[in-house]
């Protein structure tokens, strides 16, 4: 059998300035703002210990980028209605800047007087298009203040050391609705915390191993974050997924919607990395664990709180909701001390104290995020299950922090990550394919900027994943019914995604 050529990156022609998606002004904000605090001053139901502006900025960058994205299908279905118009083209582009920001490709428009306006091409377009206004403006405006040396990122790295943690790695399930638990469910500065999604959060322990090597490295070499011979510790932490109001088929699709699988499968994924370590190293090296689980219809954490000796328990965990409850009357000082309390008393055998008060600052973060879906979304997402925008994958995807604004599956080679692609193309089927629309996939590879020839070799990666893409799904791409758009990014610059090319085919130069 022939050997399919390799695939072509199509370069990309100059645009023109794209228009910012249009935001609250800091008047409307405050004013927004204020209604809210009236209204939950007038109620007595809030926490004493939510941040109420930042759940205000929280939903008004979440609303923002999901709305440019949702804006897609009305904008194109004017669009078809004014396809045999005379002035047809002129219409589409003033329509399109208007309402998306961008123009769209010419040779597409020009092509409907005729034959039928390509739609499925020009929906990936969008959708294309969307997503790096989404990168360019998270890069450029840093809307959730957690940019490396940003006050918040310095100020968590400071409290991790304290409680005697150098690096936080978390591993959360690659279902679009953890995308956000960093910075929304946790409420963390999203550079200080070293996250990779996978499907199950079954991470790869050979891989997570050698980030420990990396990490551990650089302390002897550099003394950062902080000198090797401090007694401090890695901390590597598993987050699992559940459903409170549809368990049975709304959990994690990896276990079945088993929330007792997912959570010992987490356990024995963490257990198998600290042996690693251990065998390759030294006994005790310093990695320590955590397993926390997630409600996606509430967003209220589990922790399972870890003993001194590494002990997990795991029918045994302290609830944020139950913590909720039991501080929602206290003064703020007397929240937080009673919060300690509680997760001092859950540990499954006598608890490390830095441990607890990371696990204290979890808990108190939560809080806000609990009262966040209370105010947006009376009290649970109205969208329980899959409604992804599109597939992220391979390696990077810093940028994305949103919840069910994208399904991860993270891999060097698609046979590698064969089952998270697969898992991914059925959602889509289900979301996208039903009803006529492509499934989007955004290839991603980051690489070191310092390495010489390291970009060469990411876009060379990426279009190796696009072939083996291409080749898994061919059905879906001869009926243009999947397209995709291969990025890279120096991840040693705070800088957006590049876009190198595209399966979407135009007959002039330009476009993705």
């Amino acid at each position: 059998m022939p050997r399919r050529p390799a695939p072509t990156i199509r370069p990309l022609a100059p645009r023109a300035p794209r228009r910012r998606p249009d935001a609250p002004s800091g008047a409307d904000l405050s004013r927004r703002l204020a209604a809210v605090r009236l209204g939950q001053a007038a109620s007595g139901s809030s926490h004493p210990l939510t941040d109420h502006a930042a759940n205000a900025a929280l939903e008004s960058y979440d609303r923002g980028v999901k709305d440019a994205f949702d804006r897609i299908v009305p904008v194109l279905k004017r669009l078809s209605a004014l396809q045999h118009e005379d002035d047809f083209v002129e219409r589409a582009q003033a329509l399109a800047q208007s309402e998306l920001g961008f123009s769209l490709p010419l040779p597409i428009l020009e092509k409907a007087w005729v034959s039928q306006l390509d739609m499925r091409s020009l929906f990936a377009w969008c959708v294309f298009e969307t997503y790096e206004q989404t990168s360019d403006g998270f890069f450029r405006d840093d809307p959730l203040h957690g940019q490396p040396g940003s006050a918040a990122a310095e100020d968590f790295n400071a409290f991790l050391l304290s409680c005697g943690f150098h690096l936080l790695d978390v591993t959360p399930c690659a279902d679009g609705r953890l995308a956000h638990a960093i910075a929304f469910a946790l409420r963390l500065p999203f550079s200080s915390v070293r996250r990779r999604p996978h499907a199950g959060a079954l991470f790869d322990v050979e891989n997570t191993v050698n980030r420990w090597v990396k990490t551990e490295h650089r302390r002897y070499r550099e003394g950062v974050p902080n000198p090797a011979h401090e007694d401090t510790r890695y901390l590597k932490v598993v987050l699992y997924h559940f459903s409170s109001l549809d368990p049975t088929h709304e959990g994690c699709a990896a276990h079945g919607s088993d929330d007792a699988l997912a959570a010992s499968c987490g356990r024995q994924r963490l257990m198998e990395f600290q042996q690693a370590v251990e065998n390759s190293f030294c006994c005790g090296a310093s990695v320590d664990l955590l397993l926390l689980g997630i409600d996606t219809d509430t967003d209220a954490i589990r922790v399972h709180v870890p003993g001194m000796d590494g002990s997990t328990r795991l029918d045994q965990w302290l609830d944020a909701a139950t913590v909720y409850e039991a501080t929602r009357h206290l003064h703020p000082e007397e929240a937080r001390r009673r919060i300690a309390e509680l997760a001092e008393a859950a540990a499954a055998s006598a608890p490390d104290p830095g441990m607890v008060r990371l696990i204290a600052r979890l808990l108190e973060h939560n809080i806000s995020q609990i009262d966040y879906v209370r105010q947006y979304h009376d009290g649970h997402y109205a969208d329980a299950g899959h409604a992804e925008r599109f597939i992220g994958v391979g390696i990077g995807f810093k940028e994305i922090h949103l919840r069910n604004l994208t399904y991860f599956a993270y891999m060097d080679t698609v046979e590698e990550g064969a089952p998270d692609m697969d898992v991914g193309v059925k959602i889509f089927k289900g979301l996208n394919v039903s009803r006529g629309l492509p499934v989007p996939v955004v290839v991603r590879f980051d690489y070191n900027g310092k390495v010489p020839g390291a970009r060469e070799r990411a876009v060379r990666h990426a279009q190796r994943v696009q072939e083996a893409i291409e080749n898994r799904y061919p059905d879906l791409f001869a009926q243009g019914l999947l397209h995709a758009l291969l990025t890279v990014r120096d991840q040693e610059r705070h800088t957006p995604a590049e876009a190198v090319g595209s399966t979407i085919s135009l007959t002039t130069a330009g476009g993705h």
